[in-house]
Protein backbone atom coordinates (compact mmCIF):
# COMPACT_ATOMS: atom_id res chain seq x y z
CA UNK A 1 0.00 0.00 0.00
CA UNK A 2 2.80 2.24 1.03
CA UNK A 3 4.11 1.92 -2.73
CA UNK A 4 1.14 2.58 -4.41
CA UNK A 5 0.65 5.83 -2.64
CA UNK A 6 3.95 6.49 -3.20
CA UNK A 7 3.50 6.49 -6.98
CA UNK A 8 0.19 8.49 -7.07
CA UNK A 9 1.83 10.88 -4.72
CA UNK A 10 4.33 11.10 -7.56
CA UNK A 11 2.17 11.42 -10.70
CA UNK A 12 0.44 14.20 -8.76
CA UNK A 13 3.50 16.21 -7.99
CA UNK A 14 5.02 15.67 -11.67
CA UNK A 15 1.09 16.97 -12.73
CA UNK A 16 1.32 20.03 -10.68
CA UNK A 17 5.09 20.94 -11.63
CA UNK A 18 4.10 20.03 -15.35
CA UNK A 19 1.09 22.46 -15.52
CA UNK A 20 2.93 24.58 -13.09
CA UNK A 21 6.14 25.09 -15.70
CA UNK A 22 3.66 25.09 -18.93
CA UNK A 23 1.73 27.95 -17.32
CA UNK A 24 4.67 29.77 -15.76
CA UNK A 25 7.88 29.31 -18.14
CA UNK A 26 10.17 30.07 -15.65
CA UNK A 27 13.40 30.09 -17.99
CA UNK A 28 11.44 32.89 -20.12
CA UNK A 29 10.95 35.02 -16.97
CA UNK A 30 14.26 34.75 -15.86
CA UNK A 31 14.93 36.14 -19.48
CA UNK A 32 12.64 39.07 -19.06
CA UNK A 33 13.69 39.68 -15.62
CA UNK A 34 17.44 39.92 -16.62
CA UNK A 35 16.91 42.34 -19.27
CA UNK A 36 15.65 44.62 -17.26
CA UNK A 37 11.64 44.20 -18.90
CA UNK A 38 8.68 44.59 -16.44
CA UNK A 39 7.17 41.17 -16.49
CA UNK A 40 5.10 39.20 -14.00
CA UNK A 41 4.09 35.87 -13.67
CA UNK A 42 0.83 36.34 -13.37
CA UNK A 43 1.25 38.47 -16.75
CA UNK A 44 2.66 35.24 -18.36
CA UNK A 45 0.09 33.21 -16.63
CA UNK A 46 -3.01 35.38 -18.33
CA UNK A 47 -1.12 34.89 -21.82
CA UNK A 48 -1.81 31.29 -20.87
CA UNK A 49 -5.39 31.65 -20.77
CA UNK A 50 -5.82 34.01 -23.23
CA UNK A 51 -3.90 31.35 -25.65
CA UNK A 52 -1.14 33.56 -26.30
CA UNK A 53 2.32 31.73 -26.71
CA UNK A 54 4.16 33.93 -24.44
CA UNK A 55 7.42 32.96 -26.54
CA UNK A 56 6.36 35.53 -29.29
CA UNK A 57 5.28 38.31 -27.07
CA UNK A 58 8.02 38.35 -24.29
CA UNK A 59 11.14 38.04 -26.59
CA UNK A 60 9.47 41.32 -28.36
CA UNK A 61 8.93 43.19 -25.26
CA UNK A 62 12.88 42.61 -24.33
CA UNK A 63 13.79 43.96 -27.66
CA UNK A 64 11.98 47.05 -27.32
CA UNK A 65 12.93 47.50 -24.12
CA UNK A 66 16.42 47.69 -25.15
CA UNK A 67 15.48 49.72 -27.84
CA UNK A 68 14.14 52.25 -25.54
CA UNK A 69 10.92 52.22 -27.19
CA UNK A 70 7.44 52.45 -24.79
CA UNK A 71 5.95 49.62 -25.70
CA UNK A 72 3.29 47.30 -23.22
CA UNK A 73 2.93 43.64 -23.42
CA UNK A 74 -0.70 43.90 -23.80
CA UNK A 75 -0.57 46.29 -26.80
CA UNK A 76 1.61 43.22 -28.11
CA UNK A 77 -0.96 40.91 -27.19
CA UNK A 78 -3.61 43.26 -28.89
CA UNK A 79 -1.48 43.64 -31.94
CA UNK A 80 -0.97 39.69 -32.18
CA UNK A 81 -4.37 38.29 -31.52
CA UNK A 82 -5.54 40.94 -34.23
CA UNK A 83 -3.30 39.26 -36.60
CA UNK A 84 -0.15 41.22 -36.96
CA UNK A 85 3.75 40.59 -37.52
CA UNK A 86 4.44 41.77 -34.27
CA UNK A 87 8.21 40.90 -35.11
CA UNK A 88 7.99 43.14 -38.02
CA UNK A 89 6.02 46.14 -36.18
CA UNK A 90 9.09 45.89 -33.66
CA UNK A 91 11.63 45.65 -36.42
CA UNK A 92 10.48 48.86 -38.31
CA UNK A 93 10.07 50.61 -35.39
CA UNK A 94 13.97 50.47 -33.87
CA UNK A 95 14.72 51.23 -37.78
CA UNK A 96 12.76 54.83 -37.42
CA UNK A 97 14.09 55.10 -34.14
CA UNK A 98 17.30 54.88 -35.20
CA UNK A 99 16.74 56.76 -38.59
CA UNK A 100 15.20 59.31 -36.52
CA UNK A 101 11.86 58.89 -38.48
CA UNK A 102 8.08 59.74 -36.56
CA UNK A 103 7.00 56.61 -36.29
CA UNK A 104 4.68 54.95 -33.02
CA UNK A 105 3.13 52.08 -32.45
CA UNK A 106 -0.29 52.72 -33.23
CA UNK A 107 0.63 53.39 -36.53
CA UNK A 108 3.10 51.15 -37.08
CA UNK A 109 0.14 48.52 -36.23
CA UNK A 110 -2.17 50.17 -38.94
CA UNK A 111 0.01 49.93 -41.38
CA UNK A 112 1.12 46.04 -40.39
CA UNK A 113 -2.89 45.33 -40.50
CA UNK A 114 -3.45 47.54 -43.46
CA UNK A 115 -1.25 44.43 -45.16
CA UNK A 116 1.69 46.37 -46.07
CA UNK A 117 5.37 45.64 -44.95
CA UNK A 118 6.13 48.29 -42.26
CA UNK A 119 9.68 47.15 -41.95
CA UNK A 120 10.27 47.49 -45.91
CA UNK A 121 8.07 50.67 -46.08
CA UNK A 122 10.72 52.71 -43.13
CA UNK A 123 13.35 50.85 -44.90
CA UNK A 124 11.98 52.78 -48.19
CA UNK A 125 11.54 55.75 -46.49
CA UNK A 126 15.77 56.19 -45.70
CA UNK A 127 16.74 54.57 -48.70
CA UNK A 128 14.56 55.74 -51.89
CA UNK A 129 14.13 52.60 -54.39
CA UNK A 130 13.80 53.60 -58.20
CA UNK A 131 10.82 51.69 -60.16
CA UNK A 132 11.58 51.81 -63.68
CA UNK A 133 8.44 52.67 -65.82
CA UNK A 134 7.34 50.18 -69.36
CA UNK A 135 7.77 51.62 -72.39
CA UNK A 136 5.63 54.57 -72.95
CA UNK A 137 4.46 55.65 -76.58
CA UNK A 138 3.55 58.80 -76.94
CA UNK A 139 2.98 61.21 -80.17
CA UNK A 140 4.01 64.59 -80.84
CA UNK A 141 2.08 67.13 -82.92
CA UNK A 142 4.05 66.67 -85.75
CA UNK A 143 2.58 62.69 -86.02
CA UNK A 144 5.68 61.40 -84.84
CA UNK A 145 5.45 58.46 -82.45
CA UNK A 146 7.86 58.18 -79.33
CA UNK A 147 8.72 55.21 -76.97
CA UNK A 148 9.93 56.42 -73.65
CA UNK A 149 11.26 54.84 -70.76
CA UNK A 150 11.48 56.45 -67.12
CA UNK A 151 13.14 55.77 -64.16
CA UNK A 152 10.81 57.45 -61.15
CA UNK A 153 13.22 57.45 -57.82
CA UNK A 154 10.55 57.28 -54.61
CA UNK A 155 10.15 57.07 -51.24
CA UNK A 156 8.28 55.80 -49.06
CA UNK A 157 5.75 58.22 -46.81
CA UNK A 158 5.35 56.94 -43.38
CA UNK A 159 2.10 59.20 -42.70
CA UNK A 160 0.37 58.13 -45.81
CA UNK A 161 0.92 54.10 -45.99
CA UNK A 162 -2.66 53.52 -44.70
CA UNK A 163 -5.09 54.06 -47.43
CA UNK A 164 -2.42 55.50 -49.78
CA UNK A 165 -2.28 54.39 -53.48
CA UNK A 166 0.20 52.55 -54.38
CA UNK A 167 3.36 51.89 -57.36
CA UNK A 168 0.69 51.15 -59.82
CA UNK A 169 -0.84 54.71 -59.46
CA UNK A 170 2.35 56.40 -59.26
CA UNK A 171 3.51 54.78 -62.70
CA UNK A 172 0.28 55.24 -64.17
CA UNK A 173 0.31 59.11 -63.16
CA UNK A 174 3.71 59.43 -64.69
CA UNK A 175 3.01 57.45 -67.82
CA UNK A 176 -0.01 60.26 -68.26
CA UNK A 177 2.07 63.12 -67.45
CA UNK A 178 5.03 61.11 -70.15
CA UNK A 179 2.14 61.48 -72.85
CA UNK A 180 0.48 64.89 -71.92
CA UNK A 181 4.08 66.83 -72.29
CA UNK A 182 5.19 64.94 -75.90
CA UNK A 183 1.69 65.26 -76.71
CA UNK A 184 1.77 69.23 -76.26
CA UNK A 185 5.24 69.18 -78.10
CA UNK A 186 5.15 70.80 -81.28
CA UNK A 187 7.93 68.73 -83.20
CA UNK A 188 9.77 64.88 -81.51
CA UNK A 189 12.78 66.67 -82.11
CA UNK A 190 11.90 69.19 -79.24
CA UNK A 191 11.81 66.30 -77.20
CA UNK A 192 14.60 64.30 -78.62
CA UNK A 193 17.17 67.47 -77.93
CA UNK A 194 15.38 68.50 -74.20
CA UNK A 195 14.51 65.20 -72.70
CA UNK A 196 14.70 66.79 -68.87
CA UNK A 197 11.90 69.27 -70.91
CA UNK A 198 9.59 66.30 -69.83
CA UNK A 199 10.70 65.10 -66.42
CA UNK A 200 10.22 69.10 -65.62
CA UNK A 201 6.91 69.21 -66.93
CA UNK A 202 5.82 65.96 -65.24
CA UNK A 203 7.31 66.98 -61.64
CA UNK A 204 5.38 70.34 -61.27
CA UNK A 205 2.32 68.29 -61.80
CA UNK A 206 2.56 67.30 -58.14
CA UNK A 207 1.63 63.54 -58.96
CA UNK A 208 2.28 61.91 -55.88
CA UNK A 209 -0.55 63.44 -53.96
CA UNK A 210 -2.85 60.46 -52.66
CA UNK A 211 -0.09 57.75 -52.69
CA UNK A 212 1.89 56.40 -50.22
CA UNK A 213 5.50 57.56 -51.74
CA UNK A 214 6.82 60.87 -52.54
CA UNK A 215 8.58 61.83 -55.98
CA UNK A 216 12.27 62.75 -55.26
CA UNK A 217 13.12 62.54 -59.03
CA UNK A 218 11.98 61.35 -62.36
CA UNK A 219 14.43 60.65 -64.98
CA UNK A 220 14.16 59.55 -69.09
CA UNK A 221 16.52 56.53 -69.50
CA UNK A 222 15.81 55.89 -73.48
CA UNK A 223 13.72 57.63 -76.24
CA UNK A 224 13.27 55.52 -79.18
CA UNK A 225 11.06 56.64 -82.39
CA UNK A 226 8.77 55.35 -83.76
CA UNK A 227 6.13 54.88 -86.59
CA UNK A 228 5.27 57.95 -88.45
CA UNK A 229 1.53 57.77 -87.09
CA UNK A 230 0.09 61.28 -88.58
CA UNK A 231 1.55 59.80 -91.98
CA UNK A 232 -0.47 56.81 -91.77
CA UNK A 233 -3.38 58.46 -90.65
CA UNK A 234 -3.49 61.05 -93.41
CA UNK A 235 -2.65 57.53 -96.11
CA UNK A 236 -6.03 56.10 -94.07
CA UNK A 237 -8.20 59.20 -95.09
CA UNK A 238 -6.91 59.15 -98.43
CA UNK A 239 -7.80 55.97 -98.83
CA UNK A 240 -11.44 56.31 -97.24
CA UNK A 241 -11.93 59.26 -99.06
CA UNK A 242 -10.94 57.31 -102.64
CA UNK A 243 -13.20 54.57 -101.43
CA UNK A 244 -16.37 57.28 -100.67
CA UNK A 245 -15.08 58.92 -104.12
CA UNK A 246 -15.28 55.44 -105.67
CA UNK A 247 -18.42 54.43 -103.99
CA UNK A 248 -19.91 57.94 -105.05
CA UNK A 249 -19.06 57.42 -108.55
CA UNK A 250 -20.81 53.64 -108.90
CA UNK A 251 -23.73 55.52 -107.66
CA UNK A 252 -23.39 58.10 -110.74
CA UNK A 253 -22.99 55.44 -113.22
CA UNK A 254 -25.80 53.10 -111.68
CA UNK A 255 -28.05 56.16 -111.98
CA UNK A 256 -26.95 56.38 -115.43
CA UNK A 257 -27.30 53.32 -116.51
CA UNK A 258 -31.15 53.27 -115.30
CA UNK A 259 -31.44 56.63 -116.91
CA UNK A 260 -30.16 55.42 -120.11
CA UNK A 261 -32.59 52.27 -120.01
CA UNK A 262 -35.68 54.31 -119.09
CA UNK A 263 -34.26 56.52 -122.29
CA UNK A 264 -34.83 53.46 -124.31
CA UNK A 265 -38.09 52.31 -123.02
CA UNK A 266 -39.33 55.49 -123.40
CA UNK A 267 -37.87 55.39 -127.26
CA UNK A 268 -39.46 52.43 -128.21
CA UNK A 269 -42.62 53.52 -126.83
CA UNK A 270 -42.59 56.93 -128.85
CA UNK A 271 -41.92 54.16 -131.77
CA UNK A 272 -44.36 52.35 -130.78
CA UNK A 273 -46.81 55.37 -131.56
CA UNK A 274 -45.65 56.46 -134.72
CA UNK A 275 -46.54 52.50 -136.16
CA UNK A 276 -49.89 52.99 -134.82
CA UNK A 277 -50.33 56.35 -136.45
CA UNK A 278 -49.08 55.28 -139.16
CA UNK A 279 -51.10 52.08 -139.55
CA UNK A 280 -53.73 54.46 -139.14
CA UNK A 281 -52.97 56.71 -142.70
CA UNK A 282 -54.35 53.96 -145.08
CA UNK A 283 -57.76 54.14 -143.28
CA UNK A 284 -57.65 58.05 -143.62
CA UNK A 285 -56.30 58.17 -147.25
CA UNK A 286 -59.35 55.56 -148.37
CA UNK A 287 -61.64 57.82 -145.73
CA UNK A 288 -60.58 60.69 -147.83
CA UNK A 289 -60.49 59.48 -151.41
CA UNK A 290 -64.28 58.31 -150.24
CA UNK A 291 -65.17 61.99 -149.28
CA UNK A 292 -63.45 63.06 -152.60
CA UNK A 293 -61.31 65.34 -150.40
CA UNK A 294 -58.25 63.18 -152.34
CA UNK A 295 -58.36 62.57 -156.44
CA UNK A 296 -57.11 59.46 -158.26
CA UNK A 297 -54.21 61.90 -159.27
CA UNK A 298 -53.16 63.32 -155.68
CA UNK A 299 -52.72 59.82 -154.46
CA UNK A 300 -50.69 58.55 -157.49
CA UNK A 301 -48.51 61.56 -156.93
CA UNK A 302 -48.51 60.40 -152.75
CA UNK A 303 -47.35 57.03 -153.41
CA UNK A 304 -44.78 58.43 -155.99
CA UNK A 305 -43.22 60.36 -153.13
CA UNK A 306 -43.26 58.11 -150.68
CA UNK A 307 -41.73 55.44 -152.99
CA UNK A 308 -39.15 57.77 -154.31
CA UNK A 309 -38.47 58.82 -150.63
CA UNK A 310 -37.87 55.01 -149.75
CA UNK A 311 -35.72 54.53 -151.99
CA UNK A 312 -33.15 58.06 -151.54
CA UNK A 313 -33.14 56.42 -147.71
CA UNK A 314 -31.95 53.22 -149.40
CA UNK A 315 -29.35 54.52 -151.57
CA UNK A 316 -28.21 56.39 -148.80
CA UNK A 317 -28.05 53.70 -146.06
CA UNK A 318 -26.10 51.24 -148.94
CA UNK A 319 -25.17 52.99 -151.92
CA UNK A 320 -23.55 50.69 -154.74
CA UNK A 321 -20.87 51.34 -157.18
CA UNK A 322 -22.95 51.95 -160.13
CA UNK A 323 -25.21 55.03 -157.63
CA UNK A 324 -21.61 56.57 -156.45
CA UNK A 325 -20.32 56.46 -159.87
CA UNK A 326 -23.58 58.18 -160.98
CA UNK A 327 -23.52 60.61 -158.40
CA UNK A 328 -19.96 61.41 -159.69
CA UNK A 329 -20.59 61.95 -162.88
CA UNK A 330 -23.42 64.17 -162.22
CA UNK A 331 -21.47 66.20 -160.02
CA UNK A 332 -18.88 66.26 -162.70
CA UNK A 333 -21.31 67.41 -165.76
CA UNK A 334 -22.27 70.23 -163.20
CA UNK A 335 -19.29 71.91 -162.69
CA UNK A 336 -19.05 71.70 -166.51
CA UNK A 337 -21.86 73.89 -166.99
CA UNK A 338 -21.14 76.27 -164.37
Amino acid sequence: MMDIALIILGVLVFAVVGTIGFFVPIGLWISAISAGTSVSILSLIGMRLRRVNPYKIVPELIRSTKANLKVKSNELESHHLSGGNISNVINALIAAERANIELDFTLACAIDLAGRDVFEAVNMSVNPIVIKTPPISAVALDGIELKVTAKITVKADISKLVGGAGEDTVLARVGEGIVSSIGSAQSYKEILENPDKISSIVLKKGLDQGTAFNIISIDIADIDMGRNIGAELQIEQAEADKRIAQAKAEERRALAVAREQEMKAYVEEMRAKVVEEEAKVPAALAIALQNSRLNAKEHYELLNVQADTAMRKNLGANPTEEVVDAVKAAVVVEKKQK
